[in-house]
């Protein structure tokens, strides 16, 4: 590491504050820059740039109105990938790409600072391209944040293919820095000043926004980890299954830190030590594969205390958990000075958890059990990470869906039905529901895939099946039990199956409420075993304009299937396939830090088993 690092908060805190999308695009005034520069040595230059190593890295500089006032400042490394710098497979090896880009982000942190910057953590990598030798890597790294004594950094890595030239995104990542005290003095950091573009304002109003989610961090992994220690009966075991322990898996691994492993302020260089645990932990990852794996992912390096030249380092990696397609394996690393090492008490310096894919998709993924207590916090501790990326990754996606919304009309009435029930159909019939919460009658599951995100909300209702479906399918009565509904109005009444509404909700971090227009299809089951269908989705009807008060948002496909249980009760389960304007109202869910998913679904459940409900037809 650099120096210092930030303190931790023990091996399971995690970061709600780093999303995994730094700067997506260069500006145009960048890329024309880059046009203009040569490969050199490692290194890379603009024209009239004033010569001088700046550790293979170098400025880039955007001024306006010929000022001359550095606006923009992008520290750029270009790398031509040799045998050296690659595994046994000709590809580039992920230590080594790890050690450039803690360099070039550290020397963007040092750029703005103006003095030595210790790095506190690398979060969020996502590698999407495979880098081979004779390839040429960028990496491109600035500040996209600064407060009062650290900042955040967004690294961006692309590969060049030099015959085609063809350029690809690697990766991207993101990375925090502290500005190291001189003395007694404290740190205080200078903001990032003229954030004119629309890409930097995104990612300056990220950066605090992911600042913003990191005061609920800690908090909401231990509200998971208790829905999780809840659920560990149905994670742990998969009946007819070979079963692996993760503890099969461990590594113990020690370096010695001589003075080629150390940076320009004397410590440990952090991206040397990342090198050492991305080897420990693709040893344990390939000891449950049996095959050699592939690096997907990182969740974080986390920094947490300094190291020096003459330590020993003692890296532990085991496999936490494996899912359906990724395991995620964490590592620990301790570190020892003379007097510590013959005691045998040692520091915790660092952590990490990195996730794996097998290279191939015919290569089975194990099934995996634990056999220790330690080995079951690990297990469900990786869940819980896994549950907080996904909500971080849709929190902060700021994603363009597009128009959902179909036109509404009566003479192609029967069509839009039909496509509202079929949609529901297919989104219940989604495999791989992963639970995340199970009470007393409530069972709440996601499902990701790709960048598409469903719930699924099951209730054991005691009340008849019929009399379930001509509550719910009328929604002027859910303001009655569901508070994100502030009312519900018939727009217009195709027939008994069809129905167009005007749902109003209430705001949500931010002082404009959500209005949906939406189609209502119901269906009764042709059969004792089919359910009740009550599907939903946006519609467009010229009938209701924008509201000046409210947010026009859309749901794409959302509903209830009702299973009839006996004469008495019935199985309700509710589904949404998410969309922007849906995710305000269950974010707080996905993060963990709010039950209003569970609140919802019990005052539903109340709601439906009262006497002498009287229903509104």
């Amino acid at each position: 590491m650099r120096g210092a690092g930030a303190e931790g908060h023990g091996e399971l805190s995690l970061s709600l504050t780093h999303d995994p999308l730094p700067s997506r695009s260069v500006s145009p005034s960048l890329a024309s820059m880059s046009r203009n520069r040569d490969f050199g040595g490692g290194v890379v230059r603009a024209q009239g740039e004033p010569e001088g190593p700046v550790l293979n890295g170098t400025l880039e500089r955007r001024s306006a109105g010929g000022s001359g006032t550095a606006e923009v400042q992008v520290v750029q490394m270009c790398q031509l990938v040799l045998p050296c710098h690659a595994n046994h497979m000709g590809e580039l090896d992920a230590g080594q790409l790890l050690k450039w880009m803690d360099t070039i982000a550290c020397l963007a942190a040092e750029r703005h600072a103006g003095i030595a910057c210790v790095t506190a953590s690398m979060d969020d990598i996502q590698f999407e391209e495979t880098v081979r030798v004779g390839q040429v890597i960028n990496i491109k790294a600035k500040v996209n944040r600064a407060f009062n004594t650290s900042m955040e950094v967004g690294i961006r890595v692309s590969v060049q293919d030099v015959l085609t030239g063809v350029l690809k995104k690697v990766c991207v990542a993101l990375s925090t820095f502290v500005g190291k005290p001189v003395g007694s003095e404290k740190v205080r950091l200078s903001p990032v000043e003229h954030v004119d573009s629309v890409e930097e304002q995104l990612e300056y109003s990220r950066a605090s926004e992911r600042r913003r989610l990191s005061l609920h961090n800690q908090q909401a992994f231990n509200n998971l980890m208790q829905d999780f220690h809840n659920l560990k009966v149905i994670c742990n075991g998969r009946e007819g299954a070979l079963l692996k322990s993760t503890e099969s898996t461990c590594v113990e691994s020690i370096e010695l830190v001589l003075p080629p492993h150390a940076n320009h302020h004397g410590n440990t260089f952090g991206g040397q030590i990342m090198a050492w645990m991305e080897n420990a932990s693709t040893v344990a990852a390939s000891r449950m594969f049996g095959t050699y794996p592939t690096l997907q992912a990182v969740d974080m390096f986390k920094f947490r205390g300094p190291s020096t030249v003459g330590d020993r380092l003692v890296f532990k990696a085991v496999v936490n958990n494996v899912f359906q397609t990724s395991m995620e394996v964490g590592v620990r690393v301790e570190a020892y000075n003379c007097a510590e090492w013959k005691q045998g008490s040692g520091r915790h310096i660092n952590s990490a958890f990195l996730i794996y894919r097998s290279r191939t998709h015919h290569h089975p993924f194990p099934n995996v059990t634990f056999t220790t207590e330690d080995g079951e916090r690990r297990y469900l501790a990786a869940i819980v990470r896994k549950r907080i990326r996904m909500a971080r990754k849709h929190i902060l996606s700021f994603k363009d869906e597009g128009p959902l919304s179909v036109p509404w009309d009566r003479s192609n009435q029967v069509y839009l039905g039909y496509t509202n029930v079929v949609a529901l159909t297919v989104l219940a019939g989604k495999q791989a529901w992963e639970a995340s919460s199970l009470q007393n009658k409530i069972g709440i599951f996601v499902n990701e895939e790709q960048d598409r995100l469903s719930l699924k909300v099951e209730m054991e209702v005691e009340a008849p099946a019929f009399q379930v479906f001509s509550l719910l399918s009328d929604l002027r009565l859910r303001p009655l039990w569901d508070r994100h509904y502030s009312s519900c109005e018939v727009v217009e009444q195709a027939d008994e199956e069809e129905t167009v509404y005007h749902v109003k909700c209430p705001s949500v971090n931010s002082s404009q409420g959500r209005d949906f227009v939406i189609l209502l299809s119901k269906r009764q089951p042709c059969k004792d075993s089919d359910p009740y269908v009550i599907a939903l989705r946006s519609v467009s009807v010229a009938t209701v304009p924008l509201q000046p008060d409210y947010i026009r948002s859309e749901a794409q496909c959302a509903g209830f299937l009702i299973h009839r249980n006996s004469h008495t009760s019935c199985k309700v389960c509710y589904y949404n396939e998410v969309t922007s304007g849906v995710l305000p109202y269950i974010a707080g869910n996905l993060a963990g830090w709010s039950k209003s998913m569970e609140e919802t679904a019990l005052s539903c459940i109340a709601f439906l088993e009262k006497d002498n409900i009287t229903t509104a037809l």
